[in-house]
């Protein structure tokens, strides 16, 4: 396939400014066809805009993030095993832990860097919503339950990022707070809620960091779909926030094309979806979809493939750097939950390892930012590294159990179903525990977990999921070499029963956010219940003494010094009628102070309506394009589809199995579990808008009229076909 020489000029590596250099994006949209138009808007090849050959225009390549790289090789999504080496930083969870913008800029420089060496221009990610409720899937994917630490991680992030020259996509907007029925979920909330808590994160990013595009999510706010919300796209989004970057979808959350293009959703993803296309040039023809509306999108997406798309940069990879980057920042961000004395450990010990999480260290969330680290070091392998060796429980005076939750229990496309950790591990730990040895726990997973043994064990470090050289980290903080310095960035029910949302979480299209603004730890600290770690919490090697606040004008002060022996890291949080409103990290050696000075930032104090409506309740059958998947399991015929779909990850998981065990063997029984939980919890119509040329639209119609029992309905559907021209590039063949 030849294409035309681009009809503008790459910017160098070295140039990293934000202005591009088409020759004339006005004059090159003039020379448009409405079929051309139509192409620029969808994606196409699953991770790439399409191009326009004629005139010079490029495909600009999207990669998932957001806490590393996950560029496939060739075109599709072909899973973790299928993608491009890449460092697998700290996720979210642990990296908010951290309270430290400078890990978040530093990690998304790196990741930046890895992009521009793989012709990436633009990353998937920040992940920034809410952690309203422990059980969301994708809760590690995320950094907090507060607004302004997410905003400000994410921001760092961000400028990261782009500082390399790459592009971000901040998602989900917005309110994609759960899992199990995100592709046609209904999130119910006020805008008083809505605003004040669920978009600031997004809020803080645009202004702070200009990000070069934001994803909306699949799912509804008050009924409508966020990729035809005008509302959040237009009126929010870039009339009162001011952003001038490119609205993308999320893969498959488009529901109506011309609806959203004249809500102000510009770019569709993953493409290839005929009936989009037919639909935008209907739209242009009959006048349902005015030309302007059509060609504000085009100028955002020209504009964005004219600022980052650049050739690979063929400058090698500081791969070693990034490893060790990976394992300071996990160093940084691993919190200290209960420690008797037993750590740091003297060396002298003598150590019985046990746990599943020792030789197999999760290291990473599961689902569509699964990465292929470049290495992985375990503390299994920063054991052996050093020469530390186990002995059998019998000769023992000291356990180290490492646990956490596995794949199986968290992972993007369902919610978990309670806080417990997996109860053989549970059954290991009472053991453990009553062999009246010292156990020091050393936990990972991304989200808190009930803690039915916390009073019988001496210690509890928490890694969160730590990146690719967790291990490295692990060593370092155990021995002493490091020193925890996490701080929590949610709060630790004592049990799940706490959580305001917990009657109704996940269990229903409609997701009624009744707490309103009560999430985490104001809701906690407003009725006084009491929690088993609260947000901020985290214990250090050393010790510091804080002086109280003190307001100068806008400004509020305080010293902290470091009353211990070792050197560490210490936050200092400014709360303000309950919630937080400044924050920063600093690192003083003992004996050592600092002044820190902090200025809110500046309050809406604008009176939203703090009411919403809900809903009534709908019939799960007939099955509609928007029933979750597994509704088509009401009537036969709809079982023999369902099957008929679900077969696809079965006989990926029968692969899975006939492989030798190690990484390769792990990584694609991940993928066929991960495939499986999300083709559940599509809805026939999302399916159709991700799968693409491979299950048209007419064919998720056709799915739910034989569902349904309409036979002849449903053959009529699948002998439909949508005519729609050849794309541009497949005119340069």
């Amino acid at each position: 396939m030849q294409y035309a020489e681009p009809a503008f000029v790459y910017n160098s590596i070295e140039n990293k400014g934000r202005r591009g250099h088409f020759v004339d994006i006005e004059q090159i949209l003039q020379q448009m066809t409405v079929e051309e138009k139509a192409a620029l808007v969808s994606g196409t090849d699953f991770m790439y805009t399409n191009p326009i050959p004629r005139l010079g225009v490029p495909s600009l390549c999207t990669s998932d993030g957001p806490h590393g790289l996950r560029k496939q090789k060739g075109s599709g999504d072909n899973g973790v095993s299928e993608s491009e080496p890449a460092t697998a930083f700290p996720t979210a969870a642990a990296l908010a832990s951290g309270w430290n913008p400078e890990n978040a800029r530093k990690m998304g420089a790196a990741i930046g860097r890895e992009c521009r060496r793989y012709g990436v221009h633009t990353l998937l990610g920040p992940g920034v919503n809410i952690k309203r409720n422990p059980l969301c899937g994708r809760n590690f994917e995320y950094f907090s339950e507060d607004p302004l630490l997410a905003g400000v991680m994410g921001a760092a992030e961000v400028n990261g990022v782009q500082s390399e020259g790459v592009g971000v996509s901040v998602k989900h907007f917005a309110l994609n707070n759960s899992e199990n029925y995100r592709f046609m979920g209904n999130s119910v909330a006020s805008e008083n809620t809505i605003r004040n808590l669920y978009l600031k994160p997004f809020e803080y990013i645009v202004k702070h960091a200009r990000p070069a595009t934001v994803m909306c999510a699949y799912n509804r706010i008050n009924g409508v779909f966020c990729s035809e919300n005008r509302w959040l796209l237009t009126d929010v989004l870039r009339n009162e926030w001011g952003f001038t970057g490119v609205v993308m979808s999320d893969w498959g959350a488009v529901k109506d094309r011309v609806a959203g293009l004249k809500a102000g959703m510009d770019l569709e993803m993953p493409g290839d979806t005929a009936i989009c296309r037919r639909w935008i040039l209907d739209g242009a023809a009959d006048g349902s979809l005015p030309m302007e509306d059509l060609d504000k999108a085009c100028k955002n997406i020209l504009r964005w493939v004219d600022e980052y798309v650049k050739p690979a940069d063929e400058t090698p990879v500081d791969w070693d750097g990034h490893h060790e980057l990976a394992a300071r920042i996990a160093e940084d961000c691993a919190v200290l939950l209960k420690n008797d004395g037993a750590l740091p450990l003297t060396g002298k010990e003598k150590l019985h390892v046990a746990g599943p999480l020792f030789e197999t260290m999760r290291y990473q969330g599961a689902g569509s930012s699964m990465i292929h680290p470049t290495k992985v070091t375990t503390p299994a392998d920063a054991f052996r590294s050093r020469g530390v060796g186990s002995v059998s429980l019998d000769e023992s005076d000291t356990v180290l159990f490492f646990g956490g939750l596995t794949d199986e229990y968290e992972s993007e496309g369902g919610d978990r179903a309670d806080m417990r950790l997996p109860q053989d591990q549970l059954d290991l730990m009472d053991r453990l525990c009553g062999s009246g040895k010292t156990v020091i726990v050393i936990l990972f997973g991304g989200s808190p977990v009930e803690l039915p043994f916390a009073d019988r064990v001496s210690a509890i470090l928490h890694m969160y999921l730590p990146g690719q050289n967790g291990g490295t980290a692990v060593a370092r903080l155990l021995f002493g070499e490091a020193n925890p310095s996490g701080r929590l960035a949610e709060t630790w029910p004592l049990r799940y029963e706490d959580v305001p949302s917990h009657l109704t979480f996940g269990k229903g299209i409609d997701e009624v956010y009744a707490e309103g603004m009560e999430v985490g730890y104001r809701y906690y600290d407003k009725h006084h219940i009491p929690v088993r770690y609260p947000f901020g919490f985290g214990l250090s090697y050393t010790t510091f003494a804080h002086s109280e606040w003190i307001r100068e004008g806008n400004a509020y002060t305080q010293t902290v010094t470091n009353t211990g022996d070792r050197f560490g890291g210490e936050v200092c949080m400014l709360f303000l009628d309950g919630e937080l409103r400044g924050f920063e990290k600093v690192y003083l050696q003992p004996g050592e102070s600092r002044t820190v000075t902090l200025t809110p930032e500046p309050k809406d104090e604008t009176a939203y309506p703090d009411t919403y409506e809900v809903p009534a309740p709908r019939p799960s059958f007939p099955v509609t394009m928007e029933s979750r998947f597994t509704d088509l399991k009401q009537s036969f015929m709809g079982r023999i589809l369902f099957n008929a779909v679900l077969s696809v990850a079965d006989k990926q998981a029968r692969e899975a199995e006939k492989l030798p065990d190690g990484p390769e063997k792990d990584n694609k029984r991940k993928g066929a579990f991960f495939l499986r939980r999300i083709l559940e919890s599509n809805s026939p119509r999302s399916m159709s808008m991700t799968a693409g040329k491979s299950m048209p639209y007419n064919f998720a119609q056709g799915f739910v009229e034989l569902t349904n029992g309409h036979l002849l309905k449903g053959a009529l559907c699948f002998l439909k076909k949508i005519d729609v021209p050849k794309l541009p590039k497949e005119d340069m063949v």
